[in-house]
């Protein structure tokens, strides 16, 4: 269960920042470089080695699951639509993706490559936002079903910020490929609520 809260909070944690970038255009540089690195931990030795070992890293995703699937009625107020849809998206593209073995080849295969960039490149630069991206576009978008990010229209008609939207993305699919290998189910979500949101505070609370 502790391995299932701290994937599905990364999953909550980049579809959060896709809504902070598509409305403003602004992601903190910290966040961003965790979410990206979680892109090439491709041996992890836990599953918190992927977000860089360390539950501060994916305080606000903790924060986020407790926020959208707790039942205080002051949280259900500010419950988002939209940010729903977006997990409810990456989930369901990331099992398109499972069923796609030549896909995953290719997205293992681009990764590596990715990798050697960072020998010239730190990983939140243009240059790998830019390749994490077309990734994205390159084999997770053709899967079908691709999920459609709103915001401002100024602020998404940049290319530096498409580009980062779907790096964003990208971590997210990383995500929800962990959470299902760590025995994430879409109906857990629903059934097993009350266990998600009672280990996310637990969790919290060693931070």
């Amino acid at each position: 269960m502790k391995d299932q809260v701290i994937t599905f909070a990364a999953i909550c944690q980049a579809a959060h920042f896709v809504q902070q970038v598509s409305r403003s255009g602004q992601v903190d540089g910290d966040n961003l470089s965790i979410l990206l690195n979680s892109i090439i931990q491709t041996s992890p030795e836990s599953t918190l080695a992927v977000y860089g070992g360390e539950l501060s890293n994916i305080k606000a995703g903790l924060e986020l699951l407790i926020m959208h699937l707790g039942d205080n009625d002051k949280k259900s107020k500010v419950k988002d639509p939209e940010f729903t849809r977006y997990i409810i998206s990456l989930i369901n593209l990331e099992r398109k993706l499972t069923k796609q073995p030549k896909q995953l080849a290719q997205l293992g295969d681009r990764i590596d490559a990715t990798q050697r960039q960072l020998e010239h490149y730190p990983i939140t630069s243009e240059t790998m936002i830019s390749s994490f991206a077309s990734i994205y576009s390159d084999i997770i978008s053709p899967l079908g079903a691709r999920i459609q990010v709103t915001g401002e229209p100024s602020i998404l008609k940049q290319t530096t910020n498409q580009h980062k939207i779907r790096a964003l993305l990208l971590a997210g699919i990383r995500a929800a490929v962990l959470w299902r290998q760590v025995g994430g189910k879409r109906r857990a979500i629903l059934f097993n609520r009350t266990k998600l949101v009672n280990t996310a505070k637990q969790l919290l609370s060693t931070i």
